[in-house]
């Protein structure tokens, strides 16, 4: 059975305000984030549907807190919540949380690669 475990998957991002550790399971993306200090990322999901998320996420908090918001509503998990993230979220993050998600690949490949756009833009000189 494949399985993985967060000191045996590699560091891909490691920025001021996250840093995630991630490897592919089957169809899904097992994400290990630890998020470094309180940040909005909205500005980083423009150009996605509606400026939002598409991927769906499941995790657990195993630290911290975590809140997901919708046009209709925000939901906040704490340490020991698993949740469920439907597709049209942003997330709100905070300092010392620590997250495990899981994540379709390909659906989570194609957000990714318009994040990792944005925030190249955005620090660019």
């Amino acid at each position: 059975m494949p399985r993985t475990r967060k000191e045996e998957a590699p560091i891909v991002v490691d920025e001021a305000v996250i840093e995630g550790r991630y490897v592919e399971i089957g169809p899904y993306t097992v994400g290990f984030e630890t998020f470094k200090e309180d940040a909005d990322p909205a500005p980083l999901f423009a150009g996605l549907p509606d400026d939002r998320c598409p991927c769906p996420h499941w995790g657990v908090v195993r630290s911290g807190k975590v809140t997901i918001r919708y046009p209709d509503r925000e939901e906040t998990y704490v340490a020991g919540d698993a949740y469920y993230a439907e597709p049209g979220h942003l997330p709100m993050v905070f300092a010392g949380t620590e997250i495990v998600e899981f994540s379709p690949t390909e659906q989570l490949q194609q957000t990714m690669s318009v994040l990792g756009a944005n925030m190249a833009a955005m620090t660019a000189p």
